[in-house]
């Protein structure tokens, strides 16, 4: 059973049709249908049903597709690895973030990641579908909230984000330390829209404490966000460290409590996929960044 073989056969598995596989793989489909037949005749099993021009897989053909899919996951890895040998200090990486997750995470963020490793690429992508883009390797790192338990993924825990209510200065709450999260009702708010990912959590919590939050302004942005308190339009829901570090004079930050809405995020990886330098490099500096952030705020 040779390499080429397996290449040959896992292409006719995802065109379904030996025409279109062999116009893949720049070969003849006489060559490419001799190939298969090599490779049936030395297992001793048809990897195809052929029914006309229609083809489908057999059991033994799912087998062999399940486990080619390992082979060349490990070819990839070992080529990753004796790439990464020949520099050590150059490569890319590409990191999925939250939508809005970028202003916490990663402006200062940045500027110190290419400080301390100029000769690595960075690209940030804000997404609201980290998990599946992970999986389809369109990008190398998430950074998200905690998934479902899957073989599939890594998860190395960063850190527990709490959620506080930012309102302007002179906003007769201000003064107040902690207010009741059940008070949320009543308020004139402005928020994130309802497919965004923060709104969704502070969504599940209010119709916990038996109401719908019904903002009077709904922006995709953070700024605007941010922007509309400052001008006392209304008071929004954010996360703790990210509104701390922010420090803006004219917003102030106050305590949810009973309960305090919160979420755990993480770093998160396809387990089959070789971690190098550019990954290992960005997840310390991202750990080590959150935790400066945190100790800084007192979150």
């Amino acid at each position: 059973m040779e390499l080429r073989q397996l290449e040959y056969f896992m292409a006719v598995c995802e065109e379904m049709h030996f025409s279109r596989a062999s116009e893949k793989l720049c070969t003849t489909q006489s060559n490419l249908s001799q190939q298969i037949k090599l490779l049936e005749n030395e297992l001793g099993v048809p990897l195809f049903d052929r029914m006309g021009k229609r083809i489908a897989l057999t059991d033994a053909g799912k087998v062999l597709l399940d486990q080619s899919r390992h082979v060349f996951s490990h070819i990839a890895y070992a080529r990753d690895a004796i790439a990464e040998m020949k520099d050590m200090q150059g490569g890319s990486i590409t990191i999925g973030v939250l939508p809005g997750d970028a202003d916490l995470l990663f402006n200062a963020l940045l500027v110190q990641f290419h400080h301390t490793y100029p000769k690595l690429s960075l690209s940030v992508i804000e997404t609201t579908k980290i998990i599946e883009q992970v999986a389809a390797g369109t990008i190398d790192i998430g950074v998200t909230t905690t998934p479902s338990p899957d073989e599939r993924f890594t998860v190395v825990p960063l850190f527990h984000e709490e959620f506080a209510l930012a309102v302007r200065s002179d906003h007769p709450l201000a003064e107040k330390g902690k207010v009741a999260f059940e008070q949320l009702r009543d308020m004139k708010m402005v928020m994130f829209p309802p497919d965004h990912q923060v709104r969704q959590l502070i969504g599940h919590y209010c119709l916990q404490a038996g109401f719908r939050l019904q903002p009077h302004i709904e922006t995709t942005t953070l700024s605007s966000l941010l922007s509309l308190v400052e001008q006392g339009i209304g008071a929004c829901v954010l996360p703790r460290l990210l509104l701390e570090s922010l420090g803006k004079k004219e917003i102030a930050v106050v305590s949810l409590v009973n309960p305090t809405p919160s979420q755990d995020i993480c770093i998160v990886y396809r387990s089959d996929k070789y971690v190098g330098f550019a990954a290992r490099a960005f997840m310390d500096t991202l750990t080590r960044y959150i935790q400066a952030a945190k100790e800084l705020t007192g979150v």
